[in-house]
């Protein structure tokens, strides 16, 4: 996935019939996973403007996005709160022939696999359907650069079309013995089938982050603040003439800010700034997107964690962890007694995202390297779970090669979630675009790329916030 911080952002027509081309591009041979899909976790930089804030109460409060998260650890309370959601009343929001041309077509491409030749070299079911929701995201959300309203057309399409992409989950289930009674009374075993679990858990939460980022967003249709046009900035400082009052109100603007982003509008208040009430309600609603941010990222990270490591990525793995971390990487690692991956960080330099992606793809293919090897020390298949193996270095305790490769192998995992925690905005490595590339699992593939674009819209809302907090700041000094 490209990098968050360099990436452009995706300007694309609202028009349907695009967004369907843009979701199957007519190719004779299987198009590359890398040519169609931004893997970016988020599609704006970080912005780190705003003040620190605290919890709040009110319709954006935290407490309800905190409850949904929490719900995910008790699979009972998620299932009492969620459930599945019907989607046979798409029926009811079109007519009966626009939605069978829909449907059909929908049908016809992901069974072409993006191949519009017909010559089967298309790409499997599953990255199909995660291309085709990726794209309409960046249809949909693409021009999106600050907080207001979604366009009703737009909204209509993307609930539309998303809801034709996630019917197939519907019919993704697992079989479970029960019973069923006969004319007699008689009761006999059958199978009877149930919705997959991982689906009925998350996509529900999923939709109901949906239903939340879309309320955000529509919550900003009176608000104190506006934004000066793109092409109004001159020399690092941009004047409000975009404003339709800006002929009887002075405003203050951001200066010096994502200059290489010149066509981001920029977000201008009053002189003095925002009021009590607007800056609180702006906060509120900063901290309930940030919170349906990060419960989009654990079930992305969820969800990965789950995919199968592709063959492709294990060939390619270094013969040696040492190798792949660097001699400075792997004496902090292997000599301390108590190893600190925050204290390792700070000692390495790592000064942007790109290197940060960089010595997290590195320590991750050293991780893999090291379970590799501990895997075979103690004579499991590569099938067997990560935490039997960790259970049977314990149970040894011999200190021997078996256990220092389970040691740096759980080592370089904390360091790995370090560099994430550190980097909210990295991209995702390159194990996690192999998963995507080669997974075949459609029940995945859409969890996946739904709470990867969630995950994005949740982290563009908060940046957007961080820039108007960070302008009520200014005109407060």
């Amino acid at each position: 996935m490209a990098d968050s911080s360099s990436s452009p952002s995706v300007s694309l027509s609202d028009e349907s019939s695009e967004a369907e081309a843009q979701c199957c591009s007519s190719s004779s041979t299987a198009p590359s996973l890398h040519d169609t899909v931004d893997f970016s976790r988020t599609a704006s930089d970080v912005s780190t403007f705003s003040e620190r804030s605290v919890d709040h109460s009110g319709p954006f409060g935290t407490a309800a996005v905190s409850k949904l998260i929490g719900g995910r650890g008790s699979p009972a309370a998620a299932l009492s709160r969620l459930s599945m959601k019907p989607r046979a009343d798409v029926l009811d929001r079109r007519s009966a022939e626009d939605e069978l041309d829909l449907v059909k077509e929908r049908f016809s491409k992901l069974l072409l696999g993006e191949d519009m030749s017909g010559g089967g070299k298309g790409v499997c079911t599953a990255v199909a359907i995660s291309n085709a929701i990726t794209n309409l995201y960046a249809t949909v959300f693409g021009n999106c650069h600050k907080l207001e309203p979604l366009p009703a057309g737009k909204k209509a399409m993307w609930r539309r079309e998303m809801d034709c992409l996630l019917a197939v989950c519907d019919y993704i289930v697992e079989f479970y013995p029960s019973t069923q009674p006969l004319s007699d009374g008689t009761r006999v075993e059958v199978m009877a089938t149930r919705p997959r679990s991982d689906i009925y858990i998350n996509l529900p939460a999923l939709e109901k982050l949906d239903a939340m980022l879309i309320e955000i967003m529509d919550s900003f249709q009176k608000a104190e603040f506006w934004y000066a046009d793109a092409g109004t900035r001159s020399f690092g400082s941009v004047t409000s003439s975009s404003s339709p009052s800006s002929s009887f109100r002075r405003s203050t603007t951001t200066t010096q800010r994502n200059e290489d982003k010149w066509w981001v509008p920029v977000p201008c208040v009053p002189e003095g700034g925002l009021s009590v009430k607007a800056r609180k309600e702006l906060r509120q609603r900063r901290d309930c997107a940030n919170q349906i941010h990060k419960a989009a990222v654990a079930i992305n990270s969820g969800v990965l964690s789950d995919m199968e490591v592709p063959e492709s990525f294990m060939a390619l793995l270094p013969k040696s962890g040492k190798a792949s971390v660097g001699d400075a990487v792997y004496r902090a690692m292997h000599s301390s007694d108590k190893f600190s991956p925050d204290y390792l960080l700070d000692c390495v330099d790592v000064s942007s995202e790109h290197e940060a992606l960089a010595l997290a793809d590195r320590v991750e293919a050293a991780m893999y390297v090291w379970r590799r090897k501990a895997t075979a020390s103690h004579g499991v298949g590569r099938s067997a779970q990560w935490s039997r193996v960790k259970e049977l270095a314990a149970a040894a305790d011999d200190g021997g090669e078996g256990g220092k490769n389970v040691a740096l192998a759980g080592r370089a995992e904390s360091l790995l979630l370090c560099i994430k925690h550190r980097f909210p905005g990295l991209s995702q490595t390159t194990l996690d675009t192999s998963k995507i590339q080669f997974n075949k699992d459609v029940g995945q593939a859409i969890l996946e790329s739904y709470s990867r674009v969630l995950e994005s819209l949740a982290f563009n809302i908060v940046s957007w916030t961080d820039e108007v907090l960070f302008a009520d700041k200014a005109a407060r000094k």
